[in-house]
Order: structure tokens, then sequence, then C-alpha cells
């Protein structure tokens, strides 16, 4: 490294963000631009580790070669480092924004310091191999003739369609929603995520030979079987969206609803008309209960913020977390602490406060004689361990009500909510994933393929790209063995 000493002698800095006042009046993104000399800095820090455990099984799984392109972005070469973090993830732009980053979690010095900004650095390389113009369309110098059929355009489905293309295969994209992107497009909030972002990188892919065809909902307006007689492969990326209910008394009140049914039509009506068409739901002057603790659940708070709410009420059932690292979240694996995501640091800028209530049970919905949702009867619980050690829910009777005329549930996924689509190809499932070995990605029917959430269940993006390419390489080489 050009610099051993630096994180030594550099604090970390992650990226910056408009203030948390001022964005809540909008739904632009929240990033800013980093400084070069900063960055440079930033990329001092990285310890060049022996072992770098960002690398490793607890980091990312796309095999980025981070501790190469650090030194280079220290260096000022963001050109060389640019082909480097290109060599191993596809979509830079959206990982360095999205991702949760247990390169960072992994990182070595995380062990003693704050870690390197590796996901900062990351962003900062892709956007100026953009705004340079390093980033053009590379169509494949010859066609395989072999077709292949990618159902999602998420993550996973964008990462294979990408490397099948430039093996020179012929693919098609299959997207039931209007636009591409999966739930990079209409599950993460513009705010997070610029949808131009999203745009600009599928443009890309389709002026270098992807066909993307969307309002195509396979398995429920087209038959499955149909994809079987015009491909010769068939790839299964179309997520696991099926939303975790909660059948408490109450849960069909209007007014309660799953927060993908919240989040996709606000991201469709701000991107068709800018909230004119009135397609969406609108949280303005309510008193918001958003049930869940994970990253869906703080996008609603970001977006139900920006809609002007009443109130605002994050309950889970967990403890706080601790203040930093505990013996029971050993590094390299996430540290398991309490931090301030994008929306709560909104939350405190808006309300003063937190917005996240812990140890709290819901126990039922209260409507109305018009039976709208007014209130959440929750009970307080508390956490203790068990003989073995295990973390034992306690209830203490301290029974109160919320008050609620919306509340969202953002408490997981369960699996892919395309039936149809798994029964018209024959393919065995269970717990709501599509059953392939992980290496092979190969389903219990020939030649087709699935990668993503669909198999593992929701993930991380990291983990979708990762599996859309190892899925890429294995269709590939099925493909070559069977081509004339």
């Amino acid at each position: 490294m050009a610099e051993r000493p630096g994180f030594l002698t550099h604090a970390r800095v992650a990226a910056p963000e408009r203030p948390p006042a001022g964005r809540l009046n909008d739904f632009y993104e929240i990033f800013l631009s980093s400084d070069d000399g900063e960055l440079k800095r930033q990329g001092a820090r990285c310890m060049d580790c022996g072992v770098p455990f960002c690398q490793s099984d607890a980091g990312c799984p796309t095999d980025n070669l981070i501790p190469e392109w650090n030194e280079l972005v220290h260096r000022d070469r963001w050109r060389d480092a640019y082909e480097r973090l290109i060599a191993t993830n596809n979509f830079p732009e959206f990982t360095g924004r999205i991702c949760p980053a247990p390169c960072e979690s992994a990182c070595v010095l995380g062990i003693t310091d704050p870690p390197v900004a590796i996901k900062s650095i990351e962003c900062a390389i892709i956007d100026r191999a953009f705004a340079e113009g390093w980033v053009v369309p590379r169509p494949p110098v010859a066609r395989t003739g072999q077709r292949v059929a990618i159902v999602g355009s998420g993550p996973a489905g964008l990462a294979a369609a990408d490397q099948l293309n430039r093996a020179g295969h012929h693919v098609t994209v299959f997207e039931r929603s209007d636009r591409v992107g999966g739930l990079l497009m209409y599950g993460v909030p513009n705010m997070k995520l610029d949808k131009a972002l999203v745009r600009r990188r599928t443009d890309l892919l389709a002026a270098e030979g992807v066909d993307f065809i969307v309002n195509a909902n396979i398995g429920v307006d087209t038959d499955a079987a149909q994809l079987r007689r015009q491909f010769d492969c068939i790839l299964l990326a179309c997520g696991a969206l099926r939303e975790r209910d909660l059948p408490l008394p109450g849960r069909k009140l209007s007014g309660v609803h799953h927060a993908m049914d919240y989040l996709h039509p606000v991201t469709q009506s701000l991107l068709d008309s800018g909230f004119a068409d009135g397609r969406f739901i609108d949280a303005r002057g309510l008193d918001v209960v958003v049930i869940g603790g994970g990253d869906t659940g703080a996008d609603c708070i970001g977006t139900a913020l920006r809609q002007q709410c009443a109130s605002l009420l994050n309950i889970t059932r967990r403890e706080r977390e601790p203040a930093r690292r505990d013996a029971a979240h050993p590094w390299p694996w996430p540290p398991g602490a309490y931090e301030l995501d994008y929306s709560h640091h909104e939350g405190v800028a808006r309300f003063g406060r937190d917005p996240r209530e812990y140890g709290v049970l819901p126990l039922e919905f209260i409507g109305d004689d018009d039976g709208r949702v007014r209130a959440v009867r929750i009970e307080r619980i508390s956490w203790s361990p068990d003989p073995r050690g295990r973390p034992r829910m306690e209830r203490t009777g301290d029974v109160t009500d919320f008050p609620a005329d919306l509340v969202l549930l953002a408490i997981g996924f369960t699996g892919h909510d395309a039936p149809g689509l798994a029964r018209q190809l024959g393919i065995q499932y269970s717990g709501g994933l599509i059953a392939a070995e992980y290496g092979r990605f190969a389903t219990s029917v020939e030649g087709v393929f699935a990668a993503g959430d669909v198999r593992r269940g929701a993930s991380l993006i990291v983990w979708a790209i990762a599996e859309g390419r190892a899925a890429a390489q294995q269709i590939d080489g099925y493909l070559m063995r069977r081509a004339p």
C-alpha cells in the first residue's frame, strides 16, 4: 500500500448526505458526491491485510477486489479502479447505494476501529466512471444462436442477463411490472436509489443486445410452457415477494396494508405523473404505525415522512440493540449494534426522536364504525435468557393503544409469489422457494435454472448479483454442451 499507516492517521468518513430536515420535502436521492481528496484518504485507511476478510464468506459474496480498488483510488488511478470494480460486480451503482455492506462488517480494521468506508469508495468509482464516459455499450462480437429466457428483472436476473449476453447468447428478460428493475425499481424508494440510475443501466444492457419485455406475468398471463418451446434455457429470477402476514383480530380493516402495497404505487405514481394521478396510498395527516424493524420498514418510514404524516411509530418485538458489537455478534459477521438508518435520522429531524419502539408485541387492530383502523393495541414485552442462554420473551401485561390511521406490515417475506409459474413448469418447490442446489442452480426440470431470492429466500442485493453471475456460468456451460 502507498500509505500503510493510513488507518492510524485518518478517521473514517462516510459518504455525505443531504441534511435530513431538508430532504424530507422531496423524493430526490439523499446522497451527495464525495470529495476526491477525502476519498483518497479513505482508500489509504485500507490495511492491505494478509487475509482480506472483506472478500471472505462473511464479507462480499461477489468477490469484489476491495483492497485493490481502495489502493487505486488512493493513488488517483480511477480508471484502473473502475476496471477492477466491474471485474466482479455488474452493478456497483446499486450496491454502492443500497447494499448493507457486509464487506465493512468483515473489515479487519473494524475489529478495533471504524471499518474502511468501502461502500462509499465503490459508489464514487462507478459514479465517476459514468461521468467520465468510461461506461459504454459493449455488445458481444459474435452470437452463439442459443436463446435464454430470464423471468424477473431484479438484480439476479439482470446480472445473469449481462453475463449471458456477454457470452454471446440471445437473452430475453420478462418483467411482470410496467418497468424493468424488479425491486430495484419499485421496492426501493427513489430517495435511496434514483430510478434514473436503474433506467440508465437497463438502457445500457438493451444497447448491448438484451431484450426486455414488460407487463409479462409469466405463469399468469402467459403459460410458462411457451417459454420451454421458444427458448433453449430458462432462468427463474422472480424474487421472493410473498409478504408475511400478521393475522391478528382486525387485520381486514381498511388502512392495514403490506409494505410493498404501499411502496410500489408511491414510486410508480412518482414516475408516471409526479403524484398528480393520485394512484397511491397517501399518509398525509395520518397517524402511521409501521410494524417491522428491517430495511423495508425503514423505507416505509422515509416515505410516510415525505408524505407529511401526522405521527409515526415503528414497532418491533426485538429488544434494542447494544451500542456496539457484543459477544453474541462476533467479528467478522454483522455487528448487530444499534444504528440509525437514513429514515430514522429523518424521524429525529421531524419529530425529535428515533421513531422505533422496541419490545412491543402487537395484539390487534382496532377499528371505527366505518371499518377503518384507528389504533393498534400492543403489549410491552421484555427479553431474558432461558436456561440454555437463548432469548425468551416475557409478557408484562402492560397493554396500550397506539393511534393509527395507516398500518404498514413490513415483517419480511415467506417465498416467491408465482406458484402458477412453478406449477406450469412442473418444478419442485417447498417453503415457497424453488429447489435448486447452490452452485449448480439447476431445478428438477431439464433446462430450467433458478437464482436469487426465488431460490435462497429474501436476501441482500449482493447475494442476488452473485447468484445471477454464478447461475449464468452454469447456464453457459449447459448451452455450450448441447450446442450443435
